[in-house]
């Protein structure tokens, strides 16, 4: 039985899950209360939330599978 492999156990505090859904939030939060529009903050929320996709989502499942693949080859 092979034990899955956790990325966010060797990254900092600062760029666990928890801190970087938080910094969007505050990001994204300031960009309406500074400017009350919404197409402004669709805009600045885009970027963020396709980084939110890739390295919350994405990026965990890929380094994921090749560490089982990594392993699976020894």
């Amino acid at each position: 039985m092979t034990k899955s492999f956790d990325i966010w156990n060797y990254k900092p505090w600062w760029c666990q899950p928890w801190s970087i859904l938080l910094t969007g939030i505050v990001i994204i939060t300031s960009s309406w209360l500074i400017g009350k529009n919404l197409w402004i903050s669709l805009l600045v929320s885009l970027p963020i939330v396709a980084w939110w996709v890739y390295f919350l989502i994405l990026y965990p499942r890929l380094v994921s599978q090749a560490m089982e693949e990594s392993q699976g080859e020894n």
